[in-house]
């Protein structure tokens, strides 16, 4: 079974938290875009993993 991490970021848009899952065997630095929960917006996700802690970061842009 792989291990899958989560992380959270704020929608660059309606402002509205989401959480997003995150696969860590494509690495520990990602781009992908996904759409808001909330308002379907999408959102370009960068998201860094920190491998000691496990610790994921998640920064959302609008893609427009």
């Amino acid at each position: 079974m792989k291990e899958e991490l989560s992380g959270i970021y704020v929608c660059s848009i309606c402002g509205v938290e989401n959480e997003t899952l995150v696969d860590p065997s494509a690495g520990v630095r990602q781009t992908y875009v996904e759409d808001c929960a909330v308002c379907c917006r999408p959102q370009v996700l960068t998201i860094l993993i920190d491998e000691a802690s496990g610790f994921v970061a998640v920064q959302a842009e609008f893609e427009g």
